[in-house]
């Protein structure tokens, strides 16, 4: 399996400074290569403390010139937030700087704070992102962008520095409704799992993403096998590891519930979103406290044999090839973290890289 790295940069209430934040956090990134990591992502959000990675491709570029070896993955990109032609060529710039080494990753976003500040109606976002997934993905073969739609009318420009190579097979996108996975399929590119539910759920709608995938590119075309991000809590101690693991991921799926609003509702009324209706509901009847329980169920915490199954679990269930971790979350000491990533990468990235 591939094997990713991704900080996140959060400052929950602001204990220390942003500062310190990217400073332990840089630590850790560029500690990634030489504890023998694949790659390095990074998240985008705006504007609050849930992630402070306003610009994924500038972090990249940044490893970029502090690695050698990794690959560089953007989890992602939020097209409908992005003039689509700036993101042609901040990727194609990115490609030539790292000789290649960038994995795309695109969403479409869900924080209504985000949309709003960037004067972008939520509304709009499926129908932005496709216009702006179909001209940054067609750009990046065809070394031009050149669209007209509703949203998007772009003249004919060539894309400098040119894309010296496809980027087909190393594209991704985040889906977590549904209703997302035929827009992916159709639109050609991999599936980035950010895990919110079930995995036997998930598993339900790749069913679907298949499907759509081979009516639109063949029956003999294959997509690539899904990347999935994660919260990891490794310890020798089982019962220490699962104590964190409700403390902190716990705690930064309270974030999440603040971030996203996801208590307020307004999403089930916005077009595009309606999918967020049951999670909505979910949390209602389940408390606050425990939706955050239940996310943390998903992940991958205990010890480094424990977090090896519960990755091969997640790997035979949705045939998932790749992992992207967490290790500093939820206003976890930088110690803590540090010893996360250290144990997981002495014990348990060896054998997931055994993995195929």
């Amino acid at each position: 399996m591939h094997v990713g790295f991704a900080p996140v940069f959060q400052n929950l209430g602001r204990p220390l400074t942003d500062l310190q934040v990217y400073q332990a956090e840089l630590a850790m990134a560029r500690a990634a290569e030489p504890l023998g990591f694949d790659s390095v992502w990074s998240v985008e959000h705006h504007f609050t403390d849930y992630t402070m990675v306003p610009d994924v491709t500038q972090f990249l570029s940044y490893m970029a010139g502090c690695t050698e070896r990794v690959k560089l993955g953007s989890m992602v990109i939020v097209l409908p937030w992005h003039d689509p032609v700036r993101v042609a060529e901040e990727v194609a710039m990115l490609d030539n700087l790292s000789n290649g080494r960038m994995i795309l990753g695109i969403g479409r976003g869900l924080g209504r704070v985000e949309f709003d500040g960037f004067r972008v109606p939520m509304d709009e976002s499926r129908d932005r992102f496709v216009e702006s997934a179909t001209m940054v993905l067609e750009g990046l073969e065809q070394g031009f962008v050149e669209f007209s739609g509703e949203h998007f009318q772009q003249p004919r420009r060539d894309i400098r520095p040119a894309p010296y190579k496809t980027f087909r097979g190393r594209t991704f996108a985040a889906a977590v409704s549904p209703e997302s996975m035929p827009v992916m399929a159709r639109l050609g590119v991999g599936l980035l799992v950010i895990p919110q539910k079930p995995w036997e759920a998930v598993k339900e709608d790749f069913s679907v993403y298949h499907q759509v995938w081979a009516d639109t590119h063949g029956s003999d075309s294959t997509p690539p096998a899904p990347m999935c991000g994660g919260f990891f809590f490794v310890d020798e101690s089982a019962e220490r590891a699962e104590e964190m693991a409700y403390k902190y991921i716990g705690r930064y799926y309270h974030s999440v519930m603040d971030h996203y609003e996801l208590r307020a509702g307004h999403l089930e009324s916005t077009r595009g979103y309606e999918f967020y209706q049951r999670m909505h509901k979910h949390i209602e009847s389940r408390t606050d406290n425990g939706a955050a329980e239940d996310f943390v169920r998903l992940m991958p915490f205990g010890t480094p044999q424990q977090v090896i199954e519960k990755i091969d679990y997640i790997r035979n269930t949705i045939g998932a090839r790749g992992v992207m971790t967490h290790f500093a979350y939820g206003g976890m000491d930088y110690d803590e973290a540090n010893r996360n990533m250290q144990l997981f990468a002495a014990q348990v990235m060896p054998e997931l890289q055994r993995l195929h």
